[in-house]
């Protein structure tokens, strides 16, 4: 059974704060364990959060799923609001922790935690929003396939699927514009390192990706089925 409002925030506020944490840790690490290590870190992290907290909010960690399962209405819109405050919370507090556990590796930490779009690989900020976009569109879709739709409901393998799309999603995009597919993974470090650089593509990109996703799976899974209540 779902928790009550403080522990569906507190699940949020966690999950998020786990992602982000590991993410930021990883990503400064990168020169030592290398793309294939940032991506696992961050899949087998997820995985893990969402495995031990789905029951209680959902496990969602993500203001675009939360987006994706509102405008289904598979969420409340009080209740989306309270999940973007926690994940925003928890994004934010995670970098705090980064910052002052890694302080003789600060400005390392600073300029490879926040997303940013690696120009060098000749992708403009067209090309890095529609990538965003389609990498959080596999994401979403996998959610909503395997965690959020009922009939398809894969229970503990669900963990493990998102996971998995989210490793494969940092292989293929990462070295290009980080492979946020999550507002609040951008949103903490931005906010506490003070970095801006092309912000608006790790907002305007997840959330697009997540709007597609949804309404896409929603007309072709769901279409003639009864509007289950949000919860």
């Amino acid at each position: 059974m779902p928790g009550d409002l403080t522990q569906r925030a507190a699940s949020e506020f966690l999950g998020v704060f786990a992602l982000v944490t590991v993410a930021s840790a990883a990503v400064a690490v990168a020169g030592d364990i290398g793309l294939l290590g940032v991506a696992l870190a961050q899949g087998l992290i997820l995985a893990a959060m969402i495995a031990s907290l789905m029951r209680i909010s959902g496990a969602h960690f993500n203001p675009a799923v939360t987006l994706g399962l509102l405008v289904t209405r598979r969420i409340a819109p009080g209740l989306a609001v309270v999940y973007w405050i926690a994940q925003l919370a928890g994004a934010t507090v995670a970098a705090l922790v980064i910052g002052l556990l890694y302080p003789s590796r600060f400005d390392r930490v600073l300029e490879s935690s926040v997303p940013a779009v690696n120009h060098d690989t000749g992708f403009g900020v067209g090309a890095a929003l529609g990538l965003e976009m389609l990498l959080t569109f596999f994401l979403v879709w996998v959610v909503f396939a395997v965690a959020v739709d009922p009939r398809r409901a894969a229970g503990g393998a669900a963990a493990f699927a998102i996971g998995l799309v989210v490793t494969v999603d940092i292989l293929v995009g990462g070295p290009i514009t980080g492979a946020a597919m999550n507002p609040a993974r951008a949103f903490g470090p931005q906010l506490v390192f003070g970095v801006w650089d092309d912000a608006w593509i790790y907002y305007a990109g997840p959330f697009l990706g997540a709007l597609v996703a949804a309404l896409a799976y929603a007309w072709l899974v769901w279409r003639g089925d009864p509007e289950p209540a949000a919860a």
